[in-house]
């Protein structure tokens, strides 16, 4: 203890500068907060008004599109049935019409469809450059287009549209088709990936609605419960409003430029609610602590920012840092919340330590206006913050941290089988049972697999270009060996082509009728199917594999992989992609995997310097980011668990789904991250101040745990209302997101904040503060019997006697 001492005034010199300048520049800002109070709240106000008219448009705005690879084969196959081919355009969409009154072999049934055929093509909304189908052959030609039941028939039908726009345009479509013929008895439904997402996006937006109208007033009563005054709760929540309104009026404008995923919404809003607020909460909390300790409102307000605000800053500064590591996945919807993420996490910064101050010097005391009586709470917060010792958090800080080894051996058992589900984790791509069965969309799904096979929504487009004209290829024979080897591959139900119209007139060679002449020979009917599969320059022809199964399952997956395997070995001139739903989702999922340690490694690296920073301790951090890792896992075991195994979807309300969405683990992977680390520097910077003042590791850490607890356990419930609202009440990829965030707050605020850090602190003692070439934070006020309320001596003697 000697040297101990000896050190210490250099030390504690060095420290106080440190303090100072933290202080200085807190003063300063509260200062120029409270000078400029009326010109920064009319510029608050303004820029309220102005980003909230472009909050209100942005929906129009987004895409349902930036699910393609940029640059994979799944692209490229899509961009080459764009053009040149009959019945496809930039968007192909299929046409489906049944009858509940008629059958085919009645003109009625002919004049219906026909009715149908005709509103859809002259749809000035979906730009219809070309159709092909039953409405376009003869009718000893069109059983191909005809379902089983005699009552369904089918129309491919080419949109001049690229993918994000149709996504938008086609649920409006949809909505006025089955408002215009369902009540004539037809079933009108558009069936493609782009209605099936225009359909998605549609539902994303009815469930924020949903979600906006159960988790407002959850908020309002978890804020109420938490400040027992209304001006508080108000203020609180309207800088979270704030954060979210300033978010979509920003990237309004950058929409109606950008390509940015519709579900760039969803993510801002449930992140703006939810880390906005609780920002709002840890900062209203310590300034209204500040001023029951009698401190006058502009020095409240500076120790405000100095503490709390300090904190916030670095967690926003991690969430940040943690989004930005996503950028290196080339997957547009992961870019986008990605985005949206961050803007809306930078705006929650600064609504909580700019415009937040502004309305704290404003409101001053009458922050605890409009008090709410609670009989079951007969403490006020001032008065049950004046002794730490005698509550229950601080109890149950004793409790762990006298058996620290049982509490963390046992919690980390517990944890880590609850995360041994997520070894199972499989993820893909959505398909149409995801959609409600009374959808439209839904409707034409169901009728397509029910009438033509399970796999006709969703082939996998062989598409084989060449660099010269097909019928001038000796090789073009292999085209014709290609076809039948796919179709004899397990799992194939059928391979639709060109080929089998063209060797009716060239049997040995049948891409040679291709030459003017003997096209000119095939009847109408004829021509139209081959040019269905063959573009009008004669390089590129498509072979469309029909599955058995949708297109998530395991049988068609490994379909896919066999199927490019045969493709690939084309020779000479001719070079394949494969497409299709199931390409696409492969190629998305190949994207994420082959970028994930990257990731990884740079989250990793950016926490620990951001804590490393924060803290200046370097076993912090690594202690944080083991307990992450520990609660990030638990939270994929039970998503695996409830989404794949079907464990409580019943009574939750959820749909089975045997995968998750492939965006959803590296982006609960970055959230969770963030918001761990959130609980991490408001438990720690407590616990680091309180160090600071006594220099006894032990009694800091149930001090600042048991200061922090009610905060954290309140802004959890806040978090865990927020996404579990819209889990409950979004479609399947929020649904699993939400209720993802949802269970990683709630394991990360009780059995993590609660449990495993106390215990590992106490386990650590000294060395969680160790920074080589630093003094310990703590070792001027060891020396200096400093203390807070209740004597840190005395209760580490309390703790030693237990």
């Amino acid at each position: 203890m000697t040297e101990h001492h000896s050190s210490s005034p250099p030390r504690a010199g060095r420290k106080g500068a440190a303090v100072a300048g933290r202080r200085g520049v807190a003063a300063a800002t509260a200062r120029f907060t409270s000078r400029l109070r009326w010109p920064l709240l009319v510029l608050w106000i303004v820029a309220l008004a102005v980003a909230g008219t472009g909050a209100m448009s942005i929906a129009d705005s987004l895409s349902g599109g930036g699910w393609f690879v940029s640059g994979s084969d799944s692209a490229k196959a899509a961009t080459r049935l764009e053009h040149g081919f009959t019945g496809r355009g930039q968007v192909t969409v299929t046409l489906v019409v049944h009858d509940k009154r008629y059958g085919a072999g009645s003109p009625q049934f002919e004049q219906r469809v026909r009715s149908v055929a005709k509103a859809v093509t002259a749809e000035p909304a979906l730009k219809v450059t070309d159709s092909y189908g039953w409405t376009t052959l003869s009718r000893q030609n069109r059983a191909a287009f005809q379902g089983k039941d005699g009552r369904t028939a089918t129309v491919s039908v080419a949109l001049g549209r690229d993918d994000g726009s149709a996504r938008r345009e086609l649920p409006k479509v949809q909505k006025d088709l089955t408002d215009r013929f369902g009540a004539q008895g037809l079933d009108v439904s558009l069936v493609s990936p782009a209605s099936f997402w225009g359909e998605i996006n549609t539902l994303s937006q009815q469930g924020l609605v949903k979600a906006e109208l159960i988790t407002l007033p959850l908020i309002v009563v978890i804020l109420l419960f938490l400040f027992r005054g209304v001006v508080a709760a108000l203020a609180s929540l309207a800088a979270g409003v704030t954060a979210i309104v300033l978010t979509l009026g920003l990237l309004a404008p950058l929409a109606a430029h950008v390509e940015l995923s519709v579900f760039v919404e969803n993510a801002a809003t449930m992140l703006g609610l939810g880390v906005g607020v609780d920002y709002s909460l840890f900062m209203i909390t310590r300034f209204k602590e500040e001023l029951a300790a009698g401190k006058d409102v502009e020095a409240a307000v500076a120790a405000t920012l100095r503490t709390s605000g300090h904190t916030v800053i670095a967690s926003g500064i991690t969430i940040a840092m943690a989004m930005c590591t996503l950028f290196l996945i080339n997957l547009n919807v992961i870019l986008s919340i990605a985005l949206g993420s961050i803007v809306v996490v930078a705006f929650s910064v600064l609504s909580s330590v700019v415009f937040l101050p502004v309305l704290l010097h404003f409101l001053g005391h009458r922050i605890n206006a409009g008090r709410v009586r609670m009989p079951w709470r007969s403490r006020t917060p001032a008065a049950a913050s004046t002794d730490v010792t005698s509550g229950r958090w601080y109890r149950t800080a004793v409790r762990v941290m006298n058996r620290p080894v049982l509490f963390l051996v046992g919690t980390t058992v517990v944890l880590l089988a609850v995360a041994a589900p997520a070894v199972q984790l499989r993820t893909f791509s959505p398909d149409s049972r995801i959609i409600p069965h009374s959808s439209p969309v839904r409707v034409g799904y169901d009728e397509v697999q029910k009438e033509f096979g399970v796999g006709t929504t969703s082939p996998l487009q062989v598409v084989v270009t060449s660099s010269s004209p097909l019928q001038s290829v000796p090789q073009s024979e292999q085209l014709v060996r290609l076809r039948d080897d796919l179709a004899a591959l397990p799992h194939v139900a059928r391979v639709e082509s060109g080929i089998g119209t063209l060797q009716k007139v060239s049997p040995g060679a049948p891409f040679a009728a291709l030459t003017g002449a003997r096209m000119a020979q095939l009847p109408a009917d004829a021509r139209h199917t081959v040019r269905h599969y063959v573009a009008d320059t004669d390089r590129t022809t498509v072979l469309e594999v029909i599955p058995d199964d949708r297109s998530s399952s395991d049988a068609v997956r490994t379909l896919l992989h066999d199927v490019r395997q045969r493709s690939g070995s084309l020779s000479g001139p001719l070079h394949a992609v494969v497409g299709g739903e199931t390409a696409e989702g492969i190629d998305s999922n190949q994207v994420i995997q082959d970028h994930l340690i990257e990731v990884i490694a740079l989250m990793l690296v950016a926490v620990f310097i951001v804590l490393m920073l924060a803290f200046r301790s370097l076993l912090l951090p690594v202690k944080a980011i083991a307990m992450n890792l520990l609660s990030i896992g638990a939270t994929y075991g039970v998503l695996v668990l409830v989404f794949q195994k079907g464990f409580g979807t019943g009574l939750l309300g959820f749909q089975k789904t045997d995968y998750l969405q492939n965006f959803v683990p590296v982006l609960l992977l970055a959230l969770l991250f963030s918001l761990s680390t959130d609980y991490e520097v408001f438990l720690l910077g407590r616990v680091r101040e309180e160090y600071r003042v006594s220099g006894d590791n032990t009694a800091s850490v149930a001090r600042g745990l048991t200061r922090t607890a009610p905060l954290i356990s309140g802004a959890a419930a806040l978090m865990v209302a927020v996404f579990g609202a819209f889990g409950f009440a979004g479609i399947v990829p929020i649904q699993q997101l939400g209720f993802g965030m949802a269970i990683a707050v709630l394991l990360d605020a009780t059995l993590v904040r609660l449990v495993l850090v106390p215990a590992a602190m106490r386990l650590m003692g000294r060395w969680n503060w160790w920074m080589p070439g630093r003094p310990d934070p703590g070792g001027s006020a060891a020396g200096s019997g400093t203390h807070d309320t209740a004597p840190h001596g005395e209760e580490s003697a309390e703790f030693a006697r237990r």
